[in-house]
């Protein structure tokens, strides 16, 4: 008879969790980073004692806001490349449903988080507790439903040995590169303090290693065959090719065919912005060098992505009636999209038996060369809108080149919403990669904090730096105390443009009225007047607000030296947008509109409408 140790259901959880191990560059390391916590009534007694007694092989960091800590565990993730990953625990009610918006941005950028909220009483005797959501038709249900569709698997634990299956398919979940996403085990409170006699073998160290699947032979013959026809192709590196590890491999690739590489946000750093094939930005947010060779292309290579509209312009960015695309994706769902030829594998694998099978052939050497000159144009551009101003109020590029001067290119660069996502992915020159990090896939205001504490917390010896517009600082900026109290330095520059600058762009490009959106056009008896530099050094960092692009400059400079977070504010023009680039993207304009300027708007979206390909 096997061996067996009694333990709670939540002391089984963690000490399972503590035995989980992975490798990076050769070394163990535990798979785990550690577990986020906020106690309410709901898993104090149980997920509390439990940690604590786990503490030392699985660390418990406390946040300030559910949302926030399971953002940072989110981008602790995202910056392992999903090799490693955190867990967060809440008490039941409100703190489990601060988590549902954090658990759809892990859902939307396949990224592993497990989420152990705390839940009612399975035994119901004390129904209802404090916080429980009463149905009346359905006594199963409890706040944790919310988490429901926007978990990869989602599980309730109501006696204390189910959590060894549990835990099982949660491994999997959170492991597998195809199905990677949030998991969510909510445990019912009384159960996390029940006692069960657990086998000594549930809790053997295990070795977490990427699944790497390798292609099909009839769909990597179909993949070659649609290349080898190419005269004109074009790779788009998504996040994927940062999942796999497979940069170098991409960049071999593209070098010895002869085909020019376009990034999506999350994609982005997948090749250095100096590689000679990288024309770096494309779709929404894309560069004109992209851009322009997508238009054209008659094969596009799609490596790790998830073929979202910012990508591909709202599926009118690929002008040619006769391209082919090849999904070459870990996830079939991904892989066939928009009857792309799928090449289902790992992103490193894929490209490797192409490598081999499309051995002796290669693009046609003008391609290339057009290629290059449009990168040329893009580098004056870029050098041009992100120069060095006097004006009283600077636009984001500049406020972009500032940072870049100052800080270089192998920091690593945060952000999430509004304007920023759309001047920094094609005007930010990304160094190694992972060193460019944007949230693009759910766009959530009030991730940049957050994430930057959990980027840092996977990357202690590389500067951080997020960007940051007043809008999202206001939604969420607890962390800041945070950063400071766990000694996790950030860089935070913080464009104050008074307002959602980026949507009120939107609204007017759409024919509406400035409306809601900046301060001064909103209903108001009081227009605020907000000092985010007093704000910030309220919660413990250093701060300052500049002037200029050149006090920018010299306070990032000092930033650098700082010993702890460091928040720096300038003040933006709100109107004001690199006009170079981008692409179109499908926002309904109303068909009826009593203002001239929405009907104007209608026509001209009617227009570009019948350039969007349907179903192709």
């Amino acid at each position: 008879m096997s061996k067996t140790i009694r333990l709670t259901m939540a002391q089984a959880l963690t000490r399972y969790l503590a035995a989980q191990m992975t490798e990076i560059d050769g070394s163990k390391v535990p798979l785990f980073g550690g577990v986020w916590a906020i106690f309410g009534h709901g898993n104090v007694a149980g997920m509390g004692e439990a940690l604590y007694q786990q503490r030392d092989s699985l660390p418990t960091f406390r946040a300030h806001n559910e949302q926030a800590m399971a953002h940072a565990a989110i981008a602790f993730a995202k910056a392992h490349f999903r090799r490693r990953m955190m867990a967060a625990t809440t008490s039941i009610g409100p703190g489990a449903t601060n988590l549902v918006t954090a658990c759809a941005l892990a859902h939307v950028n396949r990224l592993p988080l497990l989420l152990l909220p705390g839940d009612v009483f399975a035994n119901r005797r004390p129904d209802p507790v404090l916080q429980q959501v009463e149905d009346f038709g359905d006594g199963t249900v409890s706040a944790n439903d919310c988490l429901r569709p926007v978990s990869r698997y989602f599980d309730r634990i109501t006696r204390p040995e189910q959590i060894i299956t549990a835990l099982g398919r949660t491994m999997q979940v959170l492991t597998d590169p195809a199905e990677c996403g949030p998991v969510t085990l909510a445990l019912c409170q009384d159960v996390q303090a029940e006692a069960y006699d657990y086998p000594e073998s549930f809790f053997a160290e295990r070795l977490w290693l990427p699944r790497r699947p390798r292609p099909d032979r009839r769909e990597l013959e179909a993949a070659v065959a649609a290349l080898k026809r190419a005269q004109k192709p074009l790779i788009i590196a998504g996040g994927g090719v940062l999942y796999s590890g497979a940069s170098q491999k991409l960049a071999a690739f593209a070098e010895k065919f002869g085909i020019p590489v376009g990034e999506t946000q999350g994609g982005k750093s997948s090749l250095p912005d100096s590689h000679p094939l990288n024309m770096a930005a494309l779709g929404v947010t894309g560069t004109t060098a992209a851009n322009r060779l997508a238009a054209e292309a008659d094969l596009v290579l799609a490596v790790g992505t998830r073929l979202q509209d910012f990508t591909t312009g709202s599926w009118a960015l690929f002008k040619r009636d006769s391209k082919a695309i090849v999904g070459l994706n870990v996830q079939p769902f991904d892989a066939g999209k928009h009857r792309a030829l799928p090449l289902v594998a790992d992103a490193a694998e894929g490209l490797d038996a192409l490598a081999d099978a499309l051995e002796g052939w290669k693009a046609p050497g003008g391609w290339v060369e057009t290629a290059k000159q449009g990168k040329a144009d893009w580098r004056s551009v870029v050098e041009r809108v992100t120069a060095s101003t006097n004006v009283p109020l600077p636009s984001d590029a500049q406020v972009i080149g500032a940072v870049q001067r100052a800080l270089g290119e192998e920091v690593v660069l945060l952000h999430a919403a509004g304007g920023l996502p759309g001047e920094l992915h094609k005007l930010w020159r990304a160094g190694s990669p992972g060193s460019y990090h944007a949230e693009y896939g759910y766009s959530t205001m009030g991730y940049e904090i957050a994430g930057g504490l959990g980027v840092k917390m996977a990357k202690p010896a590389q500067e951080v730096v997020v960007m940051v517009g007043d809008g999202s600082y206001l939604m969420l900026n607890s962390e800041v105390a945070t950063s400071v109290m766990l000694g996790l330095k950030l860089i935070v520059v913080l464009l104050d443009n008074r307002g959602f600058g980026c949507i009120n762009r939107l609204q007017m490009a759409t024919g509406g009225a400035s409306f809601n959106n900046l301060l001064g056009d909103t209903r108001h008896e009081i227009l605020p007047d907000i000092d985010f530099a007093a704000h910030a050094a309220s919660l413990g960092a250093i701060s300052e607000k500049v002037a200029s692009i050149a006090g920018l400059e010299a306070a990032l400079a000092k930033a650098r030296g700082n010993d702890r977070t460091t928040v720096v504010v300038i003040d933006t023009d709100p109107l004001v947008s690199t006009d170079e680039g981008g692409a179109w993207w499908d926002v309904a304009v109303p068909e009826v509109s009593a203002r001239e300027q929405v009907v104007a708007r209608r026509r001209d979206y009617e227009q570009a409408l019948e350039r969007q390909a349907i179903g192709d």
